[in-house]
């Protein structure tokens, strides 16, 4: 089903969001909270006010001398980091996990997570050999483990598996976008949306606010999410979800990156829907966005508090109608 289709639906959508806003309000499970960047920022009256407190996932566990220090999950998993370790040698490493192997056992313990640093290569081999595996890594450190019982296959997640990227579509008062080359394009002289991938711990749109900024020079506000693409194979042999959302320009003129970008323009829209280098995926981005504009449809962001963890996340969604009872927060 393609993606026009399904945003015919929105009256229904629209509703059905309406009617989850209002279980998730009487319910108290999320509250908005204040956000930069152009988000909603507006707290939604009749929603519950937030009393922080402290939750935690992980607790150190008790343990005897002659047992590796670790925190311990709510899974009965048990995670010991290498540089929390006061050890001599790699005999007195292989003495020390010959003992916590056993402790752990006994303790019916499940998951056992070992973090490595690169000062403690010498200890992989020894992990190796008692049963442990690689799990994931990065720079400096990788994280072994090691399924404990007998009587239950294992069930861990795989480490993340799919890299998220994000593509800035920009819009200006000449009804002109945003696009570039790359000077590393699969495809030589296709224009396509300034974009990159998201950095650890960056929100979808500081994202491409920044990547925009960085490709093209423009500095831009958020305006609409407006979808996504998902495909797999990619680098590393990871998915790949490239998210498009749609940002307002604070300026017009251009300075490309030097390093990434061949070329950056701005594109009338008439040339863009007919030109030969610009794919339809691409075309597809933009007619999508035009038709929200036209429908007054608000695919929007708000910054929640989960009421339970106390942490903040991003809620992406079509915003509900305004009534007559209750305050809905506009860009």
């Amino acid at each position: 089903m393609s993606l026009v289709i399904l945003l015919n639906r929105s009256n229904s959508l629209t509703s059905a969001l309406s009617t989850w806003r209002k279980l998730v309000i009487s319910a108290g499970a999320i509250t908005t909270a204040t956000v930069a960047h152009g988000y909603h920022n507006n707290r939604v009256r009749g929603w519950p006010q937030v009393y922080k407190r402290s939750y935690q996932g992980f607790r150190t566990m008790d343990t005897p001398p002659d047992v590796f220090q670790g925190v311990k999950d709510r899974y009965l998993g048990v995670t010991v980091d290498g540089n929390q370790q006061d050890i001599a040698d790699k005999a007195q490493f292989c003495e020390k996990l010959h003992k916590s192997l056993a402790f752990w056992r006994e303790n019916k313990n499940r998951t056992i997570w070992f973090r490595v640093y690169k000062k403690q290569a010498d200890w992989v081999p020894i992990l190796a050999e008692a049963g442990f595996d690689f799990h994931h890594a990065r720079s400096g450190v990788v994280t072994m483990y090691l399924w404990l019982p007998k009587d239950e296959p294992s069930n861990l997640p795989s480490y993340a598996h799919t890299l998220l990227g994000v593509g800035g579509l920009v819009i200006n008062e000449n009804n002109e976008v945003l696009v570039v080359s790359d000077k590393h394009a699969i495809a030589k002289d296709i224009w396509k949306l300034p974009g990159g991938y998201v950095e650890p711990k960056e929100n979808l749109v500081d994202s491409a606010v920044r990547e925009v900024m960085e490709e093209t020079g423009i500095r831009t506000t958020f305006r609409s999410m407006v979808c996504l693409r998902h495909s797999h194979g990619g680098n590393f042999g990871c998915s790949d979800i490239y998210v498009i959302i749609a940002l307002n320009p604070l300026n017009l003129e251009t300075t490309p990156c030097e390093r990434e970008i061949a070329r950056v323009k701005w594109m009338p829209l008439d040339e863009y829907f007919c030109h030969p280098q610009v794919l339809e995926a691409n075309r597809l981005f933009v007619r999508t966005y035009l038709d929200y504009q036209k429908r007054g449809l608000d695919f929007t962001c708000s910054s929640m508090v989960h009421s339970l963890l106390k942490k903040e996340y991003k809620l992406y969604y079509v915003a509900p109608e305004k009534d007559s009872n209750e305050e809905v927060p506009k860009l």
